[in-house]
C-alpha cells in the first residue's frame, strides 16, 4: 500500500473513531480525549529530553488544556443545557480536518513557494491557502446547518490559521529534537502529536469563544 493510500485509510479510521466517541459523549469521549492527551504528553516528553524542566512542565499544560477545552465544550456547549456541545466540537473537528486535508492536497497539486522552509520544507503557501479555503467552506457549511452563531463562519479561517501554526510549532520541535515524527503509533501519520498538533490550538480557541458567549 502506497503512502497516500495508507494515510487516507488510517485517517478515515481515526475520524470515524473520533466521531463515534463524540456522538456518545460522556465516558466514551472522555476516555478518547484522555488517551490522546496522554499520548501527546508522552511524545512531548520524548522530544524534549534534555531541554530542561520548563519544557516538561509546559508539556503537561500543553496536553491538558486542549483536552479540558474539548470536554467542557462537549458537555456544556455554551448554554446550561449543553444543546450545542456536539455541534461545536464537531465544528472544531471539521475546521481542523478540513484545513489539514485541504493543505495536503493543495500543496501536492500546486506546489510553489515554501511556507517555512527552515522549519518544515514540505509545507507550501499554496497548501496553507488551500487549507484555509477548505476550512472556511466546510466549517461554514456545518455552522450554518447546525444553527451556530454566524460568528463561527468568520472564525473558521482564523482558527484554521492557528491550526497551521500548531503544525509548524510541532515541526519546529521535531527539527530541534532531530526526529522525523513525534512517534510511530499511527501508520502513515507518525505519532499522536503529529496527528493532533493542529487540533490543539483550535480546541482551546473554541472554548474561549464559547466562554465569550458564542454558541
Amino acid at each position: 500500500m502506497n503512502e497516500v493510500a495508507l494515510r487516507t485509510l488510517t485517517g478515515v479510521l481515526m475520524i470515524l473513531t473520533a466521531l463515534a466517541a463524540e456522538w456518545f459523549g460522556g465516558t466514551a469521549f472522555a476516555i478518547l480525549v484522555a488517551l490522546a492527551a496522554t499520548g501527546i504528553y508522552f511524545e512531548w516528553m520524548r522530544m524534549v529530553r534534555g531541554w530542561g524542566i520548563g519544557w516538561k512542565v509546559a508539556g503537561f499544560f500543553f496536553a491538558l488544556l486542549p483536552a479540558v477545552a474539548l470536554l467542557w465544550v462537549r458537555e456544556r456547549g455554551g448554554d446550561p443545557q449543553g444543546s450545542k456541545g456536539f455541534e461545536l466540537v464537531l465544528w472544531t473537528f471539521i475546521v481542523t480536518w478540513s484545513a489539514d486535508i485541504g493543505a495536503f492536497f493543495a500543496g501536492r497539486s500546486f506546489g510553489g513557494p515554501k511556507l517555512a522552509p527552515s522549519i518544515s520544507p514540505n509545507k507550501t503557501i499554496s497548501g496553507l491557502i488551500g487549507g484555509l479555503v477548505a476550512a472556511t467552506l466546510i466549517g461554514g457549511i456545518w455552522a450554518n446547518y447546525a444553527g451556530l452563531d454566524r460568528a463561527w463562519l468568520l472564525l473558521a479561517p482564523v482558527f484554521a490559521a492557528f491550526a497551521a501554526m500548531g503544525d509548524l510549532f510541532e515541526s519546529w520541535m521535531k527539527r530541534r529534537a532531530g526526529v522525523k515524527d513525534s512517534g510511530r503509533l499511527i501508520p502513515g501519520h507518525g505519532g499522536v502529536f503529529d496527528r493532533l498538533d493542529g487540533l490543539m490550538p483550535v480546541a482551546v480557541l473554541t472554548a474561549l469563544a464559547v466562554l465569550a458567549g458564542l454558541s
